[in-house]
């Protein structure tokens, strides 16, 4: 399991145990983070393998991982469950949404210093091997770095309009309701922002 999906040891201990449940619903864990606090929060971040992911699903996921986590009983603290979706600019924590999302823009960060920075912004073009290659701006040149997986510390999507616009036409893909979209929709009427579950 990546250190991007799971960080720390206990992360990766409930991951072992929330992974299962959620796939065996028909979703994927993207994230999975136990935050500390007065009251320990944790926040489980989960998709559709094809995206779409609503609030109904974030319930019926939130209700099978509170049951198993009853029964294993991991965390001795008392903790509140949040169940989301990835949101528009998503973390990418597996290798593979390197090459899903090819072509779009993301900030990439590293353990390490590589040529003398950690962090990277540009436009990604897929993986190789257990690179993730990305497109830099070096001076007035693009040009295509790799950078192996295990170095990530944090990635995730960059906010533009075009991903937005995506985001609502995947969604809108996933989402038909007896073959028609909603009224809203097909008039272009929703000006409403984006929102998280």
């Amino acid at each position: 399991m990546s250190d991007l999906i799971a960080r720390t040891a206990i992360d990766r201990r409930l991951a072992e145990i929330v992974g299962p449940v959620i796939e065996g619903l028909g979703f994927e864990l993207i994230r999975l983070r136990l935050m500390g606090g007065n009251t320990r929060i944790l926040q489980i971040m989960a998709d559709r393998p094809e995206g779409g992911i609503n609030v109904d699903d974030c319930g019926e996921i939130s209700t099978a991982v509170s049951a198993t986590l009853d029964v294993e009983d991991p965390i001795e603290e008392n903790y509140v469950l949040e169940v989301s979706s990835p949101g528009i600019d998503r973390p990418l924590t597996r290798l593979k949404d390197f090459e899903t999302w090819k072509g779009w823009e993301a900030r990439i960060e590293t353990t390490e210093l590589i040529d003398g920075r950690r962090r990277f912004k540009g436009t990604l073009q897929g993986v190789e091997g257990e690179e993730v290659l990305i497109a830099v701006e070096e001076g007035k040149e693009e040009v295509v770095i790799g950078l192996n997986f295990d170095w990530l510390s944090d990635a995730k999507l960059i906010l533009t309009d075009e991903l937005i616009e995506e985001m609502l036409r995947q969604k809108k893909v996933a989402e038909p309701e007896d073959g028609q979209f909603d009224a809203i929709e097909e008039d272009g009427d929703d000006e409403s922002e984006p929102t998280k579950h």
